[in-house]
């Protein structure tokens, strides 16, 4: 029996012009805008890495110059030895400490961006 022309079926064969994400995919940087637990939690993430990074700078810099007023009160008649320390003994481990402390953060930074990007 002869199929009326207003019931027969086409089939469409081409790409298909709209795409359905999957329901297994995430996007973490919605998370992080929806402020879902799971967003809370990549925030947090960077907050402490970005915490311990700047303690361990700080701690650092208390063991370098923590001790000087010691050495400093231990010799007395040494005033200029305490200007040379201050000036040219200290500047290049500051120096060295707070580029090692720029580079961690971006470090950290860089990393919490490849975290959440889209791939």
């Amino acid at each position: 029996m002869p199929l009326d022309p207003t019931e027969r079926r086409v089939t469409v064969t081409g790409p298909p012009r709209r795409t359905r994400r999957a329901s297994g995919y995430y996007r973490p940087r919605t998370e992080i805008d929806e402020q879902t637990t799971l967003g809370h939690t990549y925030v947090r993430s960077l907050m402490r890495s970005q915490l311990r990074a700047g303690l361990t700078a700080f701690a650092v810099l208390g063991l370098l110059v923590g001790p000087l007023p010691l050495l400093f009160a231990a010799m007395p008649d040494a005033r200029r030895l305490e200007w040379a320390v201050l000036g040219f003994g200290l500047y290049a481990p500051l120096v060295l400490l707070a580029l090692w402390y720029v580079r961690r953060a971006e470090r950290n930074e860089r990393d919490f961006v490849r975290l959440v990007e889209d791939r």
